[in-house]
């Protein structure tokens, strides 16, 4: 049997989202639901490896309808995350995690053949050191979504909050790729200016960085940094750009060089955000949106 592209490992969740000013709507979700997604859409063959209570299995059907292979880790509970807009503005996000899955133990992953291995967390309560050390001793490339250890869930509040991560350097010499948000880049590496940053997590060891931020993506690899706006008409969809804009440079990445890549997941993400919930386009989609609005090519610095 030919190895998976990619495998997305993390928990399922489910999301209690309060836009500004409106009703909470709860639905399922997570950073692997929205890799993933992504992954299987543009056609590629994509393992979901998720920690979860068995009885919510059905929340795994939207992936299965799309041809993604889901493991399920049994867990006592399934994650259960709030996110709540107490203002207008997109980005100022209040979030809790009522319940957790667990931290994944390597014996627990699935046997299965693949080419590279993302670990897409929401939180602190998933991976461990000794898992990614178990990944990245194996021959499939790793990456790392840096929220995984920056979202740091208090254990009597269960409020999260953004702080520094003491094993950031071991983490990324581990890793091939890295992604992060403005946010997360400027606690790790103590600048919000995103090249300066993409810099620094590459001089600790890791040879290409991905970083979002409102408006547009940034990519560094081999010491070039490319960026590319987002072009998208809304934000209704906002809640999972960075999860959607890394799953699709990660995905277009396996045969396309840096900046393609980076062109083709900010359309995707632009698209993506002008809907709630994973992305539900098309291929099609994506290259009307490129040649509509992501045609310029610069050059990388």
């Amino acid at each position: 049997m030919q190895p998976y592209d990619v495998a997305f490992i993390g928990h399922m969740c489910f999301d209690a989202i309060t836009p500004f000013g409106g009703e909470e709507k709860v639905a399922p979700g997570s950073a692997v639901l929205c890799g993933a997604m992504v992954a299987a859409r543009i056609g590629k063959r994509v393992a979901a490896i998720v920690k979860m209570a068995p009885d919510d299995a059905p929340i795994l059907d939207p992936m299965t309808a799309v041809g993604i292979d889901t493991f399920l880790i049994p867990a006592k509970e399934t994650t259960f995350s709030k996110v709540f807009h107490p203002v207008a503005d997109v980005d100022i996000r209040e979030l809790t995690i009522l319940k957790s899955a667990g931290v994944i133990d390597s014996t627990e992953l699935p046997d299965i053949s693949v080419n590279h291995v993302h670990l897409a967390g929401i939180s602190d309560t998933e991976f461990d050191m000794d898992l990614i050390a178990s990944l990245a001793a194996r021959s499939h490339t790793l990456s790392v979504d840096m929220q995984s250890f920056v979202r740091q869930v208090d254990p009597d509040t269960r409020v999260i909050a953004f702080a520094d991560v003491p094993d950031k350097k071991a983490i990324a010499e581990m890793m091939d790729l890295i992604k992060m948000d403005v946010v997360e880049a400027k606690l790790l590496t103590g600048t919000d200016d995103l090249e300066r940053a993409a810099a620094i997590v590459a001089d600790w060891g890791c040879p290409e960085v991905v970083i979002t931020q409102s408006d547009g993506v940034l990519a560094r690899h081999n010491g070039k940094t490319c960026y590319e706006r987002f072009s998208n008409k809304s934000t209704i969809g906002r809640t999972g750009r960075g999860d959607t804009t890394f799953a699709a440079y990660l995905s277009h990445r396996i045969d396309h060089d840096a900046q393609q890549s980076l062109i083709f997941a900010a359309a995707l993400c632009s698209v993506k955000m002008e809907s709630v919930g994973p992305f539900t386009g098309t291929i099609q989609d994506v290259e009307l949106r490129i040649q509509e609005q992501h045609s310029r090519r610069e050059s990388c610095t």
